[in-house]
Formats: structure tokens, sequence, C-alpha cells
């Protein structure tokens, strides 16, 4: 089964996929997020390249577990998306992926970013990846209907 991971900002969407098993997320795309349905077609034209079956969302919830005013904007990103996919979308906690992409780009634990990372630009595409692989090992070993 495939997977889409997404990480869904007030300006871009990141996009990844897992294989066909369902084990491994692989960083994909950065989708800009506009007014209008343009990233909604851009992802169900993935879905239908791809054979994606499954989408799992980061949610941005707060540090304390709670829901803020991003984990309202995912929602309300997902509604439309769900006009144009008629896939099953799961939500994920995706507290701190941010923080855990620009560590793996950065590739240690300096906290200034080296060259390699400020050339990389947007991490949007690696957050889902964690996230999407995040819930894959959570759901490995068993059935997820």
């Amino acid at each position: 089964m495939r997977y889409m991971g997404l990480d869904v900002g007030d300006e871009r969407i990141g996009v990844a996929l897992s294989d066909e098993t369902g084990l491994l997320a692989t960083p994909l795309e950065i989708v800009r997020r506009v007014a209008g349905a343009a990233s909604f077609l851009r992802l169900a034209e993935i879905i239908r390249e791809r054979g994606v079956q499954r989408i799992v969302v980061g949610l941005p919830l707060l540090p304390d577990g709670s829901e803020g005013k991003q984990v309202a904007s995912t929602q309300a990103y997902v509604r439309g998306l769900e006009r144009h996919v008629t896939l099953p979308i799961d939500y994920w906690d995706e507290r701190l992926t941010t923080q855990e992409a620009r560590s793996i780009v950065r590739g240690d634990e300096d906290e200034r970013p080296s060259r390699r990372a400020r050339a990389r630009g947007p991490l949007d595409d690696i957050a889902a990846a964690i996230i999407l692989q995040d819930y894959l090992d959570h759901h490995r070993g068993g059935t997820h209907a």
C-alpha cells in the first residue's frame, strides 16, 4: 500500500510518499499553497500517478498537545482536499518534525545552519517524510484499515 504524507503550512505543503510496501517514506516535493484549486489538483495528480491509497496529514498540535490556530488551518485545507480526492485521510501528531528535518539536513547538532542547509531552502517535504515515517513505524506489524 502506498501512502502520501503531507506537512500543511500556510504557504507550502510538503509532500512525501511511501514505497509500495508502506515501509519507507521519502520526500517528494513542495507544493505552493495558494487560493483556489491548484494545490488540490496537484496532489490529486500525484495520487493518481503514484497509486496512493491513503493520506497522512501532520497535525500541528501545540507543545502541550492542545490545538491551536494552525490546527484549524490544516483541517480547513484538508476539507478542501476532500472535495478533490476520495482516499482515507489520517491525521498524525507532527510536533517537532520541522526541527528534526533541520537536524537531518544539517547533519549534526550545530545550531548554525550549514551552507548546504541554507542552499536547500524550505524543508517541508522532509518534514512530510518524517511525519509519514513516524506513522508507518507506528502502524508496522499491525493492520490499519
